[in-house]
């Protein structure tokens, strides 16, 4: 079996994409970096394995009341 190393990439390359958009101040380049992260997160999610998206859909149930804020009172 082997590992599927292109979605890993990607994904560490969307979070450097990511980071440095947070740092850069030019406004050409924050969008390139967006649009740069956005196309990699979206390329390595279609390519990745299928335990890879139940893995995100676990972790995404899991952190839903810290992200959406849907926790009742």
């Amino acid at each position: 079996m082997t590992f599927p190393l292109l979605p890993l990439v990607l994904l560490l390359v969307a979070l450097g994409n990511i980071w440095l958009h947070r740092r850069i101040t030019h406004d050409v380049y924050q969008v390139l970096t967006a649009v740069c992260a956005a196309v990699c997160l979206i390329w390595g999610f279609a390519i990745a394995h299928w335990s890879i998206h139940l893995l995100c859909l676990v972790l995404l149930y899991r952190c839903s009341d810290r992200i959406f804020k849907t926790r009742s009172i």
